[in-house]
């Protein structure tokens, strides 16, 4: 690997540490950070139960209520806000999450869900994409996405 291009995977590391540990210390400050369900407007259902919201996120349940197909969008598996969401909507763990997905893949029914670099990524892909779901911290909520309640 070239000079240059080592000092970019570098820069590229040191970026995602650094967005890393910021993350942590949100989540370590005592406080916990609410992590919500939003969908795209398009979206009929706005409230799921939570072996609905399951389904839809370990890519079982492939369609809304009106037929419309789901487009699941998630974080990486390393992500404290991925993790977050996983254990307080969806009360499993992440490494479960990912065991449903390659299951599917491997088995050749399915597919992962989309998996995005970061949460304005999520935000920007969930609203410009009709039955698009993902989740967000509550502080990036914005008039493009919904919050879909799990129940």
């Amino acid at each position: 690997m070239s000079g240059q291009a080592r000092k970019r995977v570098d820069s590229i590391r040191a970026r995602r540490a650094l967005a890393f540990v910021l993350v942590c210390l949100a989540l370590g400050t005592g406080t916990a950070v609410a992590v919500d369900v939003v969908a795209n407007p398009s979206v009929p259902d706005v409230a799921l139960k939570r072996a609905t919201a399951w389904a839809v996120f370990s890519m079982r349940l492939r369609t809304w209520s009106d037929g419309s197909p789901t487009t699941v969008f998630v974080l990486a598996d390393s992500s404290p806000v991925h993790a977050e969401f996983s254990k307080t909507v969806l009360d499993t763990f992440p490494y479960q999450l990912r065991r449903a997905w390659d299951r599917l893949v491997f088995s050749g029914t399915g597919q992962a869900p989309i998996e995005v670099k970061s949460l304005a990524e999520m935000r920007d892909r969930i609203h410009a994409t009709p039955g698009a779901v993902g989740y967000l911290p509550a502080g990036l909520l914005d008039k493009g996405v919904r919050i879909v309640r799990v129940e």
